[in-house]
């Protein structure tokens, strides 16, 4: 099995990025992570030198970068986003959301415009993933969003950032999903909690487990804590998910 890289995403900060980038990635850096996921941090930080300097201060890797269905929808916006990417040496360019949840066509038109993204970012030497939420799995005459959206889209051209909490929610087991798209995988969020509630990893109710086992068998690249919020200080809430996945063998 391959050993994952480790990163987390920079929302459990909220918005100080924005005002202390450095400081954030400097408390990351001391958390023991190997990168982080944020938006384009060009945009985020004061400056975009600012935002090189703060990596290269810490060593930090972008594992991906971050954004909604509107970048993609927009070419000049996923061109942007496509030379952040590369002028920060990340590899894969995220995507929350489609052009319209509520109705199966929704999902199929998305997978329309997630190929041409994805075709794009292999030209351009990165790679496209789609990022789960649970309401993808409400059904529609029988048949779930997210394995619709799945099914129109090429294999070969959209990956799957698989949330591991949010398949949770959406009632299936993170593992099983895993194995069946495990030629779409290989970046995952590893969240934890109870439906309502974002907790550090390894005191929901997930099993990350399962999920880790699951992911290293295919050969997981990445692996990103993502708590949306906490009540701890994020730098601590940050350190505490990462001593519970070096303690689960990551």
């Amino acid at each position: 099995m391959a050993q994952a890289k480790l990163g987390v995403q920079l929302i459990v900060f909220g918005g100080r990025p924005g005002e202390d980038l450095a400081g954030v990635l400097r408390d990351v850096r001391a958390a023991g992570y190997a990168g982080i996921e944020a938006g384009n941090l060009f945009q985020i930080a004061p400056c975009q030198g600012c935002a090189m300097s703060a990596l290269e201060e810490t060593g930090l890797a972008v594992a991906g970068m971050h954004t909604g269905y509107g970048d993609m929808a927009d070419p000049a916006k996923v061109d942007a986003n496509i030379e952040y990417l590369q002028a920060v040496g990340g590899k894969y360019l995220i995507c929350s959301g489609v052009k319209d949840n509520e109705s199966l066509q929704g999902y199929i038109e998305s997978g329309e415009t997630f190929n041409t993204v994805g075709r794009r970012c292999r030209e351009a030497g990165l790679a496209f993933a789609y990022h789960n939420h649970a309401w993808e799995f409400k059904e529609f005459g029988g048949q779930k969003g997210i394995h619709a959206l799945i099914a129109a889209t090429d294999p070969e051209l959209v990956k799957l950032c698989i949330d591991v909490y949010w398949v949770h929610i959406g009632g299936e087991a993170p593992a099983e999903f895993i194995e069946r798209y495990h030629d779409r995988a290989g970046y995952y969020h590893f969240k934890d909690g109870s439906p309502g509630k974002f907790i550090e990893l390894g005191q929901g109710e997930v099993d990350l487990v399962a999920a880790k086992e699951a992911a290293l068998k295919y050969d997981a690249d990445w692996i990103v804590c993502e708590q949306d919020r906490s009540d701890l200080d994020p730098a601590e809430s940050v350190k505490i998910s990462y001593e519970y996945l070096k303690g689960i063998g990551l």
